[in-house]
């Protein structure tokens, strides 16, 4: 019977220092390469964000004038409008997204310093735009500069 139990010992010992990493294969099991298995971990880009642009203030145009930025930038603009909830928004802006959205929540918060993410409960991945009192502009970001001697390899 003891040497029953220190084998179930033993084998419980194992299989968790297997789980820890202390055993096992060396290489890591979760590393992906997507130029390799055809699959692509790009970023998100703004063509592939769908936006409403809405005002929240009493100046007209304002949602009008930042969709056309936007739009300038790649993004893609459903609706143009006073804010459905109508409140009153003394920042920036206000971005509200759903769950699947929040990648183009951020990438549209980048040409709007200041404004103010907020998850709601939508179900697609679109992200109002509010605009608010101290709104002035929409931001270009400023692009990254690949070095010219860094040249991308493929591991395979």
């Amino acid at each position: 019977m003891t040497c029953v139990i220190l084998l179930l010992f033993a084998t419980l010992v194992y299989a968790g220092s297997n789980v820890q990493g202390w055993v096992g294969t060396s290489a890591p099991k979760s590393v992906t390469n997507a130029s390799c298995n055809g699959t692509s971990n790009q970023s998100l880009t703004p063509s592939g964000v769908m936006v409403n642009v809405y005002n929240s203030t009493d100046r007209t145009g304002l949602a009008a004038s930042a969709a056309r930025s936007l739009q300038k930038q790649g993004f893609k603009v459903a609706t143009i409008d006073n804010d459905p909830l109508a409140k009153t928004i003394l920042g920036v802006a206000e971005i509200r997204h759903g769950p699947s959205g929040l990648e183009g929540a951020i990438l549209a918060a980048k040409r709007l310093p200041g404004a103010k993410v907020v998850k709601d409960n939508r179900m697609d991945a679109s992200v109002d735009i509010v605009l608010g009192a101290k709104f002035r502009t929409v931001k270009v970001p400023r692009k990254v500069a690949l070095s010219k001697t860094t040249k991308p390899t493929a591991h395979c």
